[in-house]
Protein backbone atom coordinates (compact mmCIF):
# COMPACT_ATOMS: atom_id res chain seq x y z
CA UNK A 1 0.00 0.00 0.00
CA UNK A 2 1.29 3.45 -0.88
CA UNK A 3 1.35 6.29 1.63
CA UNK A 4 -0.78 9.45 1.79
CA UNK A 5 1.21 12.61 1.19
CA UNK A 6 0.56 14.06 4.65
CA UNK A 7 -1.88 14.14 7.53
CA UNK A 8 -4.87 16.38 6.96
CA UNK A 9 -7.88 17.66 8.85
CA UNK A 10 -10.61 15.20 9.81
CA UNK A 11 -13.17 17.57 8.25
CA UNK A 12 -13.51 16.82 4.53
CA UNK A 13 -14.39 19.51 2.02
CA UNK A 14 -17.11 18.85 -0.54
CA UNK A 15 -14.53 18.00 -3.21
CA UNK A 16 -12.62 15.68 -0.87
CA UNK A 17 -15.82 13.90 0.14
CA UNK A 18 -16.82 13.53 -3.51
CA UNK A 19 -13.42 12.01 -4.34
CA UNK A 20 -13.72 9.53 -1.47
CA UNK A 21 -17.26 8.56 -2.47
CA UNK A 22 -16.31 8.04 -6.13
CA UNK A 23 -13.29 5.93 -5.14
CA UNK A 24 -15.48 3.72 -2.95
CA UNK A 25 -17.99 3.37 -5.78
CA UNK A 26 -15.18 2.47 -8.17
CA UNK A 27 -13.99 -0.53 -6.16
CA UNK A 28 -17.57 -1.72 -5.62
CA UNK A 29 -18.39 -1.66 -9.35
CA UNK A 30 -19.89 -4.93 -10.58
CA UNK A 31 -19.07 -4.50 -14.27
CA UNK A 32 -16.44 -2.90 -16.45
CA UNK A 33 -19.01 -0.42 -17.81
CA UNK A 34 -19.87 0.75 -14.31
CA UNK A 35 -16.20 0.91 -13.36
CA UNK A 36 -15.39 3.06 -16.40
CA UNK A 37 -18.28 5.38 -15.58
CA UNK A 38 -16.92 6.01 -12.07
CA UNK A 39 -13.42 6.45 -13.49
CA UNK A 40 -14.63 9.12 -15.91
CA UNK A 41 -16.29 11.04 -13.09
CA UNK A 42 -13.14 10.78 -11.00
CA UNK A 43 -10.99 11.94 -13.92
CA UNK A 44 -13.15 15.03 -14.52
CA UNK A 45 -13.02 16.06 -10.86
CA UNK A 46 -9.31 15.30 -10.51
CA UNK A 47 -8.39 17.30 -13.61
CA UNK A 48 -10.30 20.29 -12.21
CA UNK A 49 -8.58 20.04 -8.82
CA UNK A 50 -5.12 19.49 -10.31
CA UNK A 51 -5.47 22.35 -12.80
CA UNK A 52 -6.44 24.72 -9.97
CA UNK A 53 -3.64 23.43 -7.69
CA UNK A 54 -6.09 22.10 -5.07
CA UNK A 55 -3.66 19.47 -3.83
CA UNK A 56 -5.00 19.75 -0.27
CA UNK A 57 -8.42 18.45 -1.35
CA UNK A 58 -6.81 15.39 -2.95
CA UNK A 59 -4.53 14.77 0.04
CA UNK A 60 -7.46 14.97 2.45
CA UNK A 61 -9.43 12.35 0.50
CA UNK A 62 -6.40 10.05 0.29
CA UNK A 63 -5.68 10.41 4.00
CA UNK A 64 -9.32 9.68 4.86
CA UNK A 65 -9.44 6.53 2.71
CA UNK A 66 -6.03 5.35 3.91
CA UNK A 67 -7.46 5.17 7.43
CA UNK A 68 -10.90 3.86 6.46
CA UNK A 69 -10.73 1.68 3.34
CA UNK A 70 -7.42 0.59 1.86
CA UNK A 71 -8.82 -0.71 -1.45
CA UNK A 72 -10.56 2.60 -2.15
CA UNK A 73 -7.33 4.41 -1.20
CA UNK A 74 -5.36 2.38 -3.75
CA UNK A 75 -8.05 2.97 -6.38
CA UNK A 76 -8.04 6.73 -5.83
CA UNK A 77 -4.23 6.88 -5.78
CA UNK A 78 -4.06 5.12 -9.15
CA UNK A 79 -6.53 7.61 -10.60
CA UNK A 80 -4.64 10.59 -9.13
CA UNK A 81 -1.34 9.37 -10.53
CA UNK A 82 -2.86 8.70 -13.96
CA UNK A 83 -4.50 12.13 -14.07
CA UNK A 84 -1.24 13.92 -13.19
CA UNK A 85 1.20 11.94 -15.38
CA UNK A 86 -0.97 11.75 -18.56
CA UNK A 87 -3.38 13.91 -20.50
CA UNK A 88 -5.14 14.37 -23.83
CA UNK A 89 -4.52 17.47 -25.93
CA UNK A 90 -5.82 18.56 -29.33
CA UNK A 91 -3.22 19.69 -31.87
CA UNK A 92 -4.01 20.68 -35.47
CA UNK A 93 -7.44 19.12 -35.17
CA UNK A 94 -6.16 15.75 -33.91
CA UNK A 95 -6.58 14.47 -30.34
CA UNK A 96 -3.32 13.23 -28.82
CA UNK A 97 -2.43 11.15 -25.76
CA UNK A 98 0.56 12.36 -23.73
CA UNK A 99 2.46 10.52 -21.01
CA UNK A 100 5.20 11.67 -18.66
CA UNK A 101 7.97 9.05 -18.70
CA UNK A 102 10.88 8.69 -16.27
CA UNK A 103 14.18 6.99 -17.10
CA UNK A 104 15.68 5.78 -13.78
CA UNK A 105 19.44 5.71 -13.36
CA UNK A 106 20.95 3.89 -10.37
CA UNK A 107 24.28 5.45 -9.37
CA UNK A 108 26.78 4.75 -6.60
CA UNK A 109 30.13 6.30 -5.72
CA UNK A 110 32.52 7.28 -2.93
CA UNK A 111 32.41 10.86 -4.14
CA UNK A 112 29.38 12.84 -5.35
CA UNK A 113 26.56 12.07 -7.78
CA UNK A 114 25.87 14.88 -10.22
CA UNK A 115 22.42 16.37 -10.86
CA UNK A 116 20.93 19.41 -12.52
CA UNK A 117 21.19 20.82 -16.06
CA UNK A 118 22.99 18.82 -18.76
CA UNK A 119 24.34 20.02 -22.14
CA UNK A 120 21.88 20.38 -25.00
CA UNK A 121 23.91 18.02 -27.20
CA UNK A 122 23.72 15.31 -24.53
CA UNK A 123 19.94 15.75 -24.36
CA UNK A 124 19.69 15.48 -28.15
CA UNK A 125 21.77 12.30 -28.25
CA UNK A 126 19.83 10.64 -25.44
CA UNK A 127 16.53 11.70 -27.04
CA UNK A 128 17.54 9.99 -30.27
CA UNK A 129 18.41 6.74 -28.47
CA UNK A 130 15.22 6.93 -26.41
CA UNK A 131 13.07 7.35 -29.50
CA UNK A 132 14.90 4.65 -31.45
CA UNK A 133 14.92 1.92 -28.80
CA UNK A 134 11.99 2.60 -26.44
CA UNK A 135 9.23 4.42 -28.31
CA UNK A 136 6.77 3.42 -31.02
CA UNK A 137 7.57 4.86 -34.47
CA UNK A 138 4.74 7.41 -34.80
CA UNK A 139 5.38 9.27 -31.57
CA UNK A 140 6.71 12.70 -30.71
CA UNK A 141 8.67 13.41 -27.56
CA UNK A 142 10.60 16.05 -25.68
CA UNK A 143 13.20 15.42 -22.99
CA UNK A 144 14.08 17.82 -20.18
CA UNK A 145 17.74 18.89 -20.27
CA UNK A 146 18.49 17.84 -16.70
CA UNK A 147 19.36 14.94 -14.45
CA UNK A 148 16.82 15.03 -11.64
CA UNK A 149 17.44 13.80 -8.12
CA UNK A 150 14.37 12.82 -6.11
CA UNK A 151 14.52 16.22 -4.37
CA UNK A 152 14.29 17.97 -7.74
CA UNK A 153 11.28 16.11 -9.14
CA UNK A 154 7.78 17.64 -9.04
CA UNK A 155 6.79 17.47 -5.38
CA UNK A 156 3.00 17.15 -5.67
CA UNK A 157 0.46 15.70 -8.08
CA UNK A 158 -0.55 19.23 -9.04
CA UNK A 159 3.06 20.10 -9.91
CA UNK A 160 3.34 16.87 -11.91
CA UNK A 161 0.12 17.73 -13.76
CA UNK A 162 1.46 21.20 -14.70
CA UNK A 163 4.85 19.77 -15.73
CA UNK A 164 3.22 17.09 -17.92
CA UNK A 165 0.96 19.59 -19.71
CA UNK A 166 3.79 22.07 -20.29
CA UNK A 167 6.05 19.36 -21.73
CA UNK A 168 3.24 17.87 -23.85
CA UNK A 169 2.52 21.23 -25.49
CA UNK A 170 6.22 21.59 -26.26
CA UNK A 171 6.40 18.11 -27.80
CA UNK A 172 3.34 18.61 -30.01
CA UNK A 173 4.36 22.06 -31.24
CA UNK A 174 7.96 21.00 -31.85
CA UNK A 175 9.34 24.07 -30.11
CA UNK A 176 12.57 24.26 -28.15
CA UNK A 177 12.17 23.43 -24.49
CA UNK A 178 13.39 26.14 -22.15
CA UNK A 179 16.35 25.10 -19.98
CA UNK A 180 15.33 24.16 -16.41
CA UNK A 181 15.49 26.84 -13.76
CA UNK A 182 17.93 26.52 -10.87
CA UNK A 183 17.19 23.21 -9.17
CA UNK A 184 17.24 22.85 -5.37
CA UNK A 185 20.27 21.31 -3.74
CA UNK A 186 20.11 17.56 -3.22
CA UNK A 187 21.39 15.62 -0.21
CA UNK A 188 24.68 13.80 -0.94
CA UNK A 189 24.15 10.03 -0.80
CA UNK A 190 26.67 7.34 -1.69
CA UNK A 191 24.04 5.53 -3.76
CA UNK A 192 21.08 7.35 -5.24
CA UNK A 193 18.75 7.52 -8.21
CA UNK A 194 18.83 10.07 -10.97
CA UNK A 195 16.06 10.51 -13.52
CA UNK A 196 15.74 11.75 -17.07
CA UNK A 197 12.20 12.96 -17.77
CA UNK A 198 10.37 13.10 -21.08
CA UNK A 199 6.83 13.48 -22.35
CA UNK A 200 5.76 11.19 -25.19
CA UNK A 201 2.76 11.93 -27.42
CA UNK A 202 0.84 9.96 -30.05
CA UNK A 203 -2.54 10.19 -31.74
CA UNK A 204 -5.20 9.12 -29.24
CA UNK A 205 -5.32 5.34 -28.90
CA UNK A 206 -2.05 4.76 -30.80
CA UNK A 207 0.93 2.93 -29.20
CA UNK A 208 3.50 4.90 -27.21
CA UNK A 209 6.10 2.14 -26.68
CA UNK A 210 7.71 -0.26 -29.13
CA UNK A 211 6.49 -3.37 -27.27
CA UNK A 212 2.91 -2.20 -27.80
CA UNK A 213 3.42 -2.26 -31.57
CA UNK A 214 4.46 -5.91 -31.69
CA UNK A 215 2.31 -6.99 -28.70
CA UNK A 216 5.39 -9.02 -27.71
CA UNK A 217 6.34 -8.47 -24.07
CA UNK A 218 9.84 -9.86 -24.70
CA UNK A 219 10.38 -6.58 -26.57
CA UNK A 220 10.55 -4.89 -23.15
CA UNK A 221 13.72 -6.84 -22.33
CA UNK A 222 15.14 -6.13 -25.79
CA UNK A 223 14.36 -2.44 -25.40
CA UNK A 224 16.10 -2.30 -22.02
CA UNK A 225 19.17 -4.07 -23.40
CA UNK A 226 19.43 -1.67 -26.34
CA UNK A 227 18.80 1.34 -24.09
CA UNK A 228 21.67 0.24 -21.83
CA UNK A 229 23.98 -0.41 -24.77
CA UNK A 230 23.37 2.93 -26.47
CA UNK A 231 22.54 5.33 -23.64
CA UNK A 232 24.85 4.12 -20.87
CA UNK A 233 28.11 5.53 -22.34
CA UNK A 234 26.47 8.94 -22.77
CA UNK A 235 24.99 8.97 -19.27
CA UNK A 236 28.32 7.81 -17.78
CA UNK A 237 29.90 11.03 -19.04
CA UNK A 238 27.28 12.98 -17.08
CA UNK A 239 28.00 11.02 -13.87
CA UNK A 240 31.82 10.81 -13.59
CA UNK A 241 33.22 8.49 -10.94
CA UNK A 242 29.96 6.57 -10.54
CA UNK A 243 28.89 3.00 -11.03
CA UNK A 244 25.70 3.08 -13.10
CA UNK A 245 22.76 0.84 -13.97
CA UNK A 246 19.85 1.89 -16.19
CA UNK A 247 16.31 0.67 -15.55
CA UNK A 248 13.55 0.45 -18.15
CA UNK A 249 11.95 3.85 -18.90
CA UNK A 250 8.28 3.70 -17.90
CA UNK A 251 5.35 5.86 -16.81
CA UNK A 252 6.51 8.42 -14.26
CA UNK A 253 5.18 7.09 -10.96
CA UNK A 254 5.90 3.41 -11.71
CA UNK A 255 9.45 4.25 -12.81
CA UNK A 256 10.13 6.39 -9.73
CA UNK A 257 8.95 3.64 -7.38
CA UNK A 258 11.03 1.05 -9.22
CA UNK A 259 14.08 3.30 -8.98
CA UNK A 260 13.55 3.70 -5.23
CA UNK A 261 13.24 -0.07 -4.80
CA UNK A 262 16.24 -1.01 -6.89
CA UNK A 263 18.64 1.49 -5.30
CA UNK A 264 18.16 0.01 -1.82
CA UNK A 265 20.68 -2.87 -2.07
CA UNK A 266 23.25 -0.56 -3.70
CA UNK A 267 22.86 1.86 -0.79
CA UNK A 268 23.95 -0.78 1.73
CA UNK A 269 26.84 -2.02 -0.42
CA UNK A 270 28.04 1.54 -1.05
CA UNK A 271 27.84 2.41 2.65
CA UNK A 272 29.99 -0.56 3.70
CA UNK A 273 32.49 0.04 0.88
CA UNK A 274 32.77 3.72 1.79
CA UNK A 275 33.21 3.14 5.53
CA UNK A 276 35.77 0.35 5.23
CA UNK A 277 37.91 2.35 2.79
CA UNK A 278 37.56 5.73 4.47
CA UNK A 279 38.16 4.44 8.01
CA UNK A 280 40.63 1.73 6.94
CA UNK A 281 38.75 -1.00 8.81
CA UNK A 282 37.38 -4.43 7.94
CA UNK A 283 33.65 -4.90 7.47
CA UNK A 284 33.65 -7.22 10.49
CA UNK A 285 34.70 -4.21 12.59
CA UNK A 286 31.46 -2.40 11.76
CA UNK A 287 28.16 -2.66 13.62
CA UNK A 288 24.81 -2.25 11.84
CA UNK A 289 21.76 -1.05 13.80
CA UNK A 290 18.33 -1.51 12.22
CA UNK A 291 15.29 0.52 13.26
CA UNK A 292 11.68 0.38 12.05
CA UNK A 293 10.11 3.77 11.29
CA UNK A 294 6.53 4.80 10.64
CA UNK A 295 4.05 7.63 10.89
CA UNK A 296 2.44 7.85 14.31
CA UNK A 297 -1.02 7.79 12.70
CA UNK A 298 -0.58 4.36 11.07
CA UNK A 299 -0.91 2.15 14.18
CA UNK A 300 2.64 0.87 14.16
CA UNK A 301 2.79 0.06 10.44
CA UNK A 302 6.37 0.24 9.16
CA UNK A 303 7.04 2.79 6.39
CA UNK A 304 10.80 2.27 6.17
CA UNK A 305 13.87 0.85 7.84
CA UNK A 306 16.82 3.03 8.73
CA UNK A 307 20.18 1.29 9.05
CA UNK A 308 22.89 2.96 11.14
CA UNK A 309 26.56 2.08 10.98
CA UNK A 310 29.01 2.38 13.88
CA UNK A 311 32.36 0.86 14.72
CA UNK A 312 32.14 -2.08 17.10
CA UNK A 313 32.24 -0.87 20.73
CA UNK A 314 31.89 2.77 19.60
CA UNK A 315 28.46 4.41 20.19
CA UNK A 316 28.82 7.12 17.52
CA UNK A 317 26.66 6.65 14.40
CA UNK A 318 28.93 7.30 11.42
CA UNK A 319 26.58 6.80 8.52
CA UNK A 320 23.01 5.80 7.79
CA UNK A 321 20.89 4.59 4.92
CA UNK A 322 17.12 4.31 4.41
CA UNK A 323 15.22 1.25 3.12
CA UNK A 324 11.66 2.40 2.21
CA UNK A 325 8.85 -0.15 1.94
CA UNK A 326 6.43 -0.32 -0.98
CA UNK A 327 3.22 -2.08 -1.91
CA UNK A 328 2.83 -5.50 -0.37
CA UNK A 329 6.12 -5.19 1.53
CA UNK A 330 4.61 -3.31 4.47
CA UNK A 331 1.92 -5.97 4.84
CA UNK A 332 4.61 -8.67 4.91
CA UNK A 333 6.41 -6.74 7.62
CA UNK A 334 3.40 -6.99 9.93
CA UNK A 335 3.84 -10.76 9.91
CA UNK A 336 7.58 -10.66 10.59
CA UNK A 337 7.68 -7.56 12.79
CA UNK A 338 8.37 -9.40 16.04
CA UNK A 339 10.84 -11.97 14.72
CA UNK A 340 14.00 -11.78 16.81
CA UNK A 341 17.15 -10.91 14.87
CA UNK A 342 20.43 -12.29 16.27
CA UNK A 343 22.84 -9.59 17.35
CA UNK A 344 25.72 -12.06 17.57
CA UNK A 345 28.12 -12.55 14.68
CA UNK A 346 26.56 -15.32 12.57
CA UNK A 347 23.42 -14.78 10.50
CA UNK A 348 22.31 -17.88 8.63
CA UNK A 349 22.19 -17.62 4.84
CA UNK A 350 19.72 -20.50 4.83
CA UNK A 351 16.85 -18.33 6.13
CA UNK A 352 14.05 -18.18 3.59
CA UNK A 353 13.84 -14.65 2.18
CA UNK A 354 10.27 -13.67 3.05
CA UNK A 355 10.55 -10.05 4.09
CA UNK A 356 12.63 -6.91 3.53
CA UNK A 357 14.28 -7.31 6.96
CA UNK A 358 15.68 -10.67 5.87
CA UNK A 359 16.89 -9.14 2.61
CA UNK A 360 18.68 -6.44 4.59
CA UNK A 361 20.31 -9.04 6.81
CA UNK A 362 21.46 -11.05 3.80
CA UNK A 363 23.00 -7.95 2.20
CA UNK A 364 24.83 -7.02 5.40
CA UNK A 365 26.21 -10.54 5.67
CA UNK A 366 27.19 -10.50 1.99
CA UNK A 367 29.13 -7.28 2.68
CA UNK A 368 30.88 -8.84 5.70
CA UNK A 369 28.97 -6.96 8.43
CA UNK A 370 28.30 -9.68 11.01
CA UNK A 371 27.48 -7.51 14.03
CA UNK A 372 23.81 -6.58 13.72
CA UNK A 373 21.41 -5.06 16.24
CA UNK A 374 17.70 -4.66 15.53
CA UNK A 375 15.44 -2.50 17.68
CA UNK A 376 11.94 -3.98 17.77
CA UNK A 377 10.13 -0.76 18.64
CA UNK A 378 8.73 1.46 15.87
CA UNK A 379 10.37 4.90 15.81
CA UNK A 380 8.69 8.11 14.59
CA UNK A 381 9.81 9.51 11.23
CA UNK A 382 12.14 12.19 12.60
CA UNK A 383 14.55 14.35 10.61
CA UNK A 384 17.29 16.85 11.42
CA UNK A 385 15.78 20.31 11.97
CA UNK A 386 18.82 22.01 10.40
CA UNK A 387 19.60 19.97 7.28
CA UNK A 388 16.46 17.84 6.87
CA UNK A 389 18.28 14.50 6.70
CA UNK A 390 16.91 11.42 8.52
CA UNK A 391 17.87 10.72 12.12
CA UNK A 392 19.17 7.20 12.77
CA UNK A 393 18.97 4.89 15.81
CA UNK A 394 22.04 4.23 17.92
CA UNK A 395 22.63 1.18 20.13
CA UNK A 396 20.63 2.69 23.00
CA UNK A 397 17.61 3.42 20.73
CA UNK A 398 18.22 7.19 20.63
CA UNK A 399 17.70 8.95 17.30
CA UNK A 400 20.84 10.83 16.32
CA UNK A 401 22.53 12.63 13.46
CA UNK A 402 24.98 10.47 11.49
CA UNK A 403 28.43 12.10 11.48
CA UNK A 404 31.83 10.89 10.30
CA UNK A 405 34.72 11.57 12.71
CA UNK A 406 36.54 14.89 12.41
CA UNK A 407 39.79 13.18 11.41
CA UNK A 408 38.17 11.33 8.49
CA UNK A 409 39.61 12.18 5.04
CA UNK A 410 38.34 15.41 3.52
CA UNK A 411 35.07 15.19 1.62
CA UNK A 412 33.72 12.25 3.60
CA UNK A 413 31.72 14.10 6.25
CA UNK A 414 28.06 15.08 6.26
CA UNK A 415 26.92 12.19 4.08
CA UNK A 416 23.60 10.72 5.15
Amino acid sequence: MRRPAKNTSLKLSADSQRLATLAQALIQAASRLEERNWERQLDVLLRKLLKNDHQDSIDAALDHLFKQESDAYDGLMECVEAASESCQLEHEGVLHDALLVAMPILAWTRFSIASGPIPAEATATLSAHFHAHILAPNTKMVMASALFSIDQLPRTHAETFAFTHRMAQTALKGITLKPPTQAPETAPFLADTRYLLAVVTAAAGEPLFRWQVSADLSERDTALTQWNTQALPNIARLLPGCGIELLLPEAYFVACREGDKQIRPASIRAAVHYLTHTLNVEASELQAIIGSFGEESTDGRVDEYRISFTRVNDPDVLYGTVWPLYGEEDDAELQYRNVEVPSDPVISVDVERKSPIEEILALLEECGVVNVKRHLECFPMEFCDDCGTPLYPDMSAELVHAEMPEDAPAGSTHLH
